[in-house]
């Protein structure tokens, strides 16, 4: 589906109503946007269901097993990283 949007002096772009109704789009929605300098994406971001989150919850827990990682070695990891985004 391709239709023409004109984007607005303030930088805003309307999504064609068929779109939207298409992807279930409402007021609020976020989208992450990407550009390779020639084009641009938008996609939609969704917060992920309950059941999404157990399931990435137990793919992490998986492979943290499988790397022989400890809970303390993730915890000295996420203390490293922060201490590393506050420089």
């Amino acid at each position: 589906m391709a239709t023409i949007a004109a984007m607005s002096s303030r930088g805003q772009i309307v999504l064609p109503v068929s779109i939207r109704r298409k992807l279930n789009l409402g007021e609020g929605s976020q989208f992450l946007v990407v550009t390779d300098n020639e084009n641009i994406l938008l996609k939609p971001v969704k917060d992920p269901s309950l059941d999404e989150f157990y399931s990435l919850i137990e793919k992490a827990q998986k492979t943290a097993a499988e790397l022989g990682l400890t809970e303390d070695d993730l915890n000295a990891e996420i203390k490293a990283m922060r201490a590393e985004n506050r420089k």
